[in-house]
């Protein structure tokens, strides 16, 4: 599976389109906008055009209400942006609930989210070595991930390198076998929220370099709209 994903840096609350990353090779940017003219305009302008108005919208913050983290330097926001305008009302009941609880300060656990079928898991924990944290992706939901408190180190998988080794269907479970070398980690903190879509092979709680590896992290699963 093959897919190109645009990726922005949070510098104080601006974007900046520094890079274009492949699902495939994070760790290597790729040109997706050639020079060839189209009727007078090249597709690098059209593709230009296409990303300043994803940038446009990811700012304006429509989808936001009054959350205020980012998405993360790895979110996809072109599949953001099409699952939110697909799936709205799930999308802003998980943002107004993330906005509007006592995130630092709520009891860990499973809490209903009001008004809809979604619930938020309340997780305190601590990032492992990464020998010990197993891969993981979903076909039916969206992981939306928010790291209260600490920092949380995240993997995205090779998809051309790694290997199916797990199907759970019925608990909407995949695992993965994968080349170290070819995956691409980063790490997430209260600032900015990761969205991990079906084509999103992870892995998360993974040891960072910090002295501290406990963390607060928030998980809600949302329907992926075909």
């Amino acid at each position: 599976m093959k897919r190109k994903i645009f990726c922005f840096f949070v510098v104080a609350f601006s974007l900046m389109p520094l890079c274009v990353f492949s699902a495939q090779q994070r760790k290597k940017k790729s040109n997706v906008c050639s020079s060839i003219a189209v009727n007078g305009v090249s597709e690098q302008q059209m593709c230009c055009k296409e990303f300043n108005n994803l940038q446009a919208w990811v700012l304006g913050r429509s989808w936001a209400g009054k959350f205020n983290a980012l998405p993360d330097v790895a979110t996809n926001l072109y599949e953001f942006r099409s699952q939110y305008n697909k799936n709205k009302e799930q999308w802003d009941a998980a943002f107004h609930w993330l906005a509007t609880q006592d995130i630092q300060h709520i009891q860990p656990g499973r809490h209903a989210i009001e008004g809809t079928t979604l619930v938020a898991s309340v997780e305190d924990s601590e990032n492992q070595p990464l020998a010990k944290r197993g891969t993981e992706s979903h076909i039916k939901h969206v992981d939306l991930m928010y790291v209260v408190k600490g920092t949380e180190r995240f993997g995205l998988l090779d998809h051309a390198s790694s290997k199916l080794v797990k199907d759970l269907p019925e608990r909407d479970f995949k695992g993965y076998e994968y080349d170290l070398a070819k995956a691409y980690f980063f790490d997430s903190t209260p600032e900015r929220f990761i969205v991990f879509f079906p084509s999103d092979w992870h892995i998360a709680k993974v040891k960072t370099d910090k002295a501290d590896q406990t963390i607060r992290v928030i998980v809600i699963k949302l329907d992926y709209i075909q």
